[in-house]
């Protein structure tokens, strides 16, 4: 029987943060979505869901974007996982990284949060802090710039020529992750190019 995996892409709602560094995590699971030809729709658990899967015959993916604000992500994503079954190792979170350079995807299980407000409330909700994270690289603001604000700003110009290929590298690495494993997706991904 095949397994299911939860793919949450973590971001802000609404069209003020749309285009932020904050949301880059939903990016990639809308990416995963449009690569399925598939439309994201309002579940009970306060997430616009997509049911789909790896590829046909493989395991089941539910891809997700809480409708909650990131600080609070951790009450959707732990009532999808009570919803479809999925136990904290099939979790996987999307999700912007400042100590990872733009333009570079990391994975890792387990850890600390790093500072990651939305990452610190889904392992207060699921219980635990042992679940596989996509990190997508933002990079650190220039100069004294406030690391909140950074987040909740725009790309600039050169990054939003990059994004498209930084959101399809993020978005192949949770399908590795998922076929392949963790191991896997690490050896392709934080490989020097």
């Amino acid at each position: 029987m095949a397994s299911t995996w939860l793919v949450v892409g973590l971001g802000n709602p609404g069209p003020r943060y749309a285009a932020t560094r904050h949301n880059v995590g939903q990016f990639v699971v809308d990416e995963l979505a449009e690569r399925r030809r598939e439309v994201f729709r309002e579940h009970k658990s306060g997430a616009r869901v997509v049911e789909t899967w790896l590829r046909p015959g493989a395991d089941k993916l539910v891809l997700a974007k809480p409708n909650s604000f990131m600080n609070v992500s951790g009450t959707p994503v732990a009532a999808l996982a009570r919803f479809y079954s999925v136990p904290p190792e099939r979790v996987v979170v999307v999700h912007d990284e400042l100590d990872i350079p733009f333009d570079t995807v990391k994975l890792k299980t387990g850890g600390g949060h790093g500072g990651h407000n939305g990452v610190r409330d889904v392992a207060r909700a699921i219980g635990t802090a042992d679940f596989p994270r996509v990190r997508v690289g933002i990079g650190r603001p220039p100069g004294r710039q406030d690391p909140a604000d950074w987040v909740l700003s725009p790309f600039g110009k050169d990054e939003r020529e990059n994004l498209p290929v930084l959101v399809s590298d993020a978005a192949d690495a949770v399908e590795l992750l998922v076929a392949e494993g963790l191991l896997a997706a690490q050896q392709k991904h934080h490989a020097p190019r």
